[in-house]
């Protein structure tokens, strides 16, 4: 949500993001977006300066809930009607996450969006992406990142021998130390059979077109 200045809330940026989730809303899919923080603030980061870890990542569920809180606004501006859930209770300002009231929402066609991570320390937000897809059985995954339109077998940008994956198995994902998705999370989604679509969210109408079908970016599943 940064854009291109790196950091905070890039107005231009999350309004992009909001018209490409009102595409896909206007094909009646239903849509649960879990949002992270390290745009505001990485757990991980203010721990190695010196503040306690668990405080660090509960800095982080609250950066994750002001991101929320930006797209929801973006998206109701464009008249798609949208709830967000957070794991830690903010009555004044979201809803607390109620796995059947998530599910109720979608079913009435709306947006749901997950802030505030699991709720817990030393979780990322790929678990929490991980954990709520699970609950809410989720047909899949979509990993939309800035830079890269798909996993490689190194950092495209410092090796410029790197491949792009068209299929992964979770088992390589986790043997090849790919750093797409954090183990806790890989291993959620492979045990529960939850396929993952790594894609690029900068290329315009990206989104609509990986739930479209169409084959962009990098697609990991459990493997026969």
């Amino acid at each position: 949500l940064a854009g291109q200045q790196g950091y905070g809330i890039d107005s231009q940026m999350i309004s992009t993001i909001a018209e490409e989730v009102k595409e896909v809303y206007e094909t009646k899919v239903e849509i649960a977006i879990v949002v992270g923080g390290g745009n505001i603030w990485r757990g991980i980061a203010g721990s190695a300066k010196g503040i306690d870890r668990a405080t660090a990542d509960y800095m982080w569920m609250l950066a994750t809930v002001m991101n929320a809180l930006a797209l929801q606004d973006a998206l109701e501006q464009i008249d798609v009607p949208t709830r967000v859930q957070t794991s830690i209770e903010m009555k004044q300002v979201a809803e607390p996450y109620i796995r059947r009231r998530a599910i109720r929402h979608l079913e009435k066609g709306r947006v749901v969006i997950f802030a505030g991570g699991t709720g817990n320390p030393y979780f990322s937000t790929d678990t929490t992406a991980a954990l709520r897809a699970a609950e809410i059985e989720a047909e899949v995954i979509l990993m939309a990142k800035n830079k890269v339109d798909g996993v490689y077998t190194a950092d495209p940008f410092k090796d410029a021998t790197a491949e792009k994956f068209e299929t992964l198995t979770y088992m390589e994902l986790l043997n090849k130390s790919l750093g797409v998705m954090d183990s806790t999370a890989s291993s959620l989604c492979m045990d529960n059979n939850i396929p993952l679509i790594v894609f690029s969210i900068t290329g315009k109408g990206n989104i609509k077109r990986v739930v479209m079908g169409e084959k962009i970016g990098t697609i990991v599943q459990k493997g026969v």
